[in-house]
């Protein structure tokens, strides 16, 4: 019988795949959520491993993928001590309660997911694993009795796959998981990239999140701006500069710089070397706070271990019941 004690936090879980280097879009889109977030649920963040291997399927790639979001998620102020960081491939019983969902699932429901018609559509050659995503991370959710998951607009569907297979399962072998609930992150911010299009690496048109001073100038001065001259007033809302900016600042110091545009009096070159010096002083505490994780990785790597340990006992409670449910447990 499923229980939740309402005096207690609700839980969170998200994943995070290990696929490259993260920039101030996924920070303003979602990551700075999770540490606002990590006082207020009890939160399972997990590197999604098992998930990118889809796609990554190199050795060190992978491994260093790993690590940068130990090191990234870490670094932007998830607290261990408020906040559970795991590594997926630590709870096998996840792939476990996968495979279990593969057998009450047909393949013309998986075949409604967007990644799946995405990929069709594109005639790329679908692997298994990309299929039946929606699965294993259906078991991620479950297999924690997680309450809420946080995802996009566009996210929803993850969720929905993850409700739909719970109630199938507790129609077919009775009541034992949650139904999790979607959770929009509030307030998250669609990020201009540095061409005006929205930030993303498959358009080569990022901010790196622990850029040095160096690269942030190399970006910003590649931001393209109109023919108006200094002494000219220009529309911020039209700036993919002021766009950036905004990411930055608020209140007076937003107003003050609106005013700056409006009235004339400030060329592009000056406005990108503000962007630059206000994107420096953002980024470089967390950079730095990285580079010093980084050094300790030993502390690093017995946080995630620390935090598998936990999960995994969860998962095994978990997967005894639902061994017990379907029939395999004999002993």
């Amino acid at each position: 019988m499923l229980k939740h004690n309402e005096n207690s936090k609700k839980i969170l879980i998200s994943g995070v795949k290990p696929t490259g280097r993260v920039h101030i879009g996924n920070y303003f889109g979602a990551m700075r959520q999770f540490v606002d977030l990590q006082n207020k649920f009890e939160s399972y963040i997990f590197i999604a491993d098992y998930h990118a291997m889809t796609t990554v399927q190199n050795r060190e790639e992978l491994k260093q993928g790993i690590i940068d979001v130990a090191l990234d998620y870490l670094a932007i102020g998830l607290d261990p001590k408020k906040v559970t960081l795991f590594k997926q491939s630590d709870i096998p019983q996840v792939a476990e309660l996968g495979w279990i969902f593969n057998c009450i699932t047909t393949m013309p429901y998986l075949m409604r997911a967007h990644a799946y018609k995405d990929a069709e559509a594109k005639n790329k050659e679908i692997n298994v694993g990309l299929f039946d995503y929606p699965l294993l991370m259906a078991s991620d959710i479950l297999i924690q009795d997680a309450d809420i998951v946080p995802v996009g607009q566009d996210q929803k569907q993850h969720v929905e796959y993850a409700r739909d297979t719970a109630q199938k399962f507790n129609r077919i072998f009775g009541e034992t998981f949650k139904m999790p609930e979607p959770f929009i992150l509030p307030n998250v911010e669609t990020v201009i990239g540095i061409d005006g299009r929205k930030m993303s690496k498959s358009y080569d048109n990022v901010i790196p999140l622990f850029a040095t001073d160096e690269e942030i100038k190399k970006a910003v001065m590649k931001i393209p701006t109109d023919s108006k001259g200094v002494a000219e007033s220009k529309n911020p809302e039209e700036s993919t500069i002021f766009a950036i900016h905004k990411l930055l600042l608020e209140g007076d110091a937003l107003k003050k710089l609106e005013a700056k545009y409006k009235n004339g009096g400030m060329g592009y070159k000056e406005a990108k070397e503000l962007l630059i010096a206000d994107l420096s002083a953002f980024i470089k505490p967390m950079r730095e706070k990285r580079q010093m994780l980084a050094q300790d990785m030993d502390t690093v790597l017995d946080i995630l271990r620390d935090g598998g340990k936990r999960v995994s006992m969860n998962a095994e409670k978990k997967m005894k019941e639902v061994r017990e449910k379907v029939g395999v447990e004999i002993y």
